[in-house]
């Protein structure tokens, strides 16, 4: 069986993929899903000196004591940066990398790049706070809500906690190993086959994942599908090795 490291996207915690989890456990997976320094249960440790840097700490000190090794390192949606910076940093521990709703950001770039400075920058509270938009923001920004019910929603709106501007904005410094090592996509809102359109036309936000080391996964449903389709989601991770 195989061993994963989930890491959610903005304003989630560990709590995100306790459907997914439990799920890939079931099934013989040893499974560590991650809350980030100053979100969900850790929120008390949110300021404004966090980083980027600080969820790349997260990430490979948890590899590093719990000696994790072989991992498939799943990065949903602005985990990012994060996860791309972790596997560039911890490469020898990683089997694969998984972008769910999400991308690899490039060396010198940040997660406000791909995400869009202007959205960020008009939501700020205090300077240096990123609470959740609303879900007629998300909808009017294209963000899929397919599959959130009430409960879905209720949960998000429950437990979301505010992303940290720092962890959005610090720009990453690669050494090349991430370039290395195998990765793939899963694609919730857009088809895989418009995922390939945009590749092969070399669209600057996809045009990455157009080397031999990249695997593409479609799962139709909204921006969030751990909680939209979690028992699909666990399978389907269950099966990238």
């Amino acid at each position: 069986m195989t061993t994963y490291v989930l890491v959610p996207g903005f304003w989630l915690g560990s709590w995100a993929w306790q459907e997914v989890a439990s799920a890939m456990r079931a099934a013989g997976h040893t499974v560590h899903p991650l809350t980030l320094t100053g979100l969900a249960e850790r929120s008390h440790l949110a300021s404004p000196v966090l980083t980027t840097g600080t969820h790349i700490d997260d990430i490979t000190n948890l590899l590093a004591f719990e000696d994790l090794r072989d991992v498939v390192l799943v990065g949903h949606s602005g985990a990012g940066a994060a996860v791309t910076g972790a596997a560039d940093r911890a490469a020898e521990r990683i089997a694969r990398v998984v972008f769910l709703e999400s991308g690899p950001v490039p060396d010198g770039a940040a997660q406000i790049d791909l995400t869009g400075r202007d959205d960020v920058e008009s939501g700020l509270v205090d300077g240096w706070r990123y609470p959740m938009r609303s879900w007629e923001e998300f909808t009017a920004a294209g963000v899929s809500l397919e599959g959130l019910g009430p409960r879905e929603r209720a949960l998000m709106a429950g437990r979301a906690t505010d992303q940290p501007l720092g962890t959005i904005t610090q720009q990453l410094s690669l050494s090349g190993a991430f370039e290395k090592l195998p990765k793939a996509l899963i694609s919730c809102s857009f088809p895989v086959d418009q995922v390939r359109g945009l590749i092969t036309s070399g669209h600057p936000l996809f045009a990455s994942l157009s080397g031999p080391e990249w695997e593409l996964h479609g799962l139709p449903t909204g921006h969030w599908p751990m909680l939209s389709r979690p028992a699909d989601l666990a399978a389907l991770l269950g099966g990238i090795r």
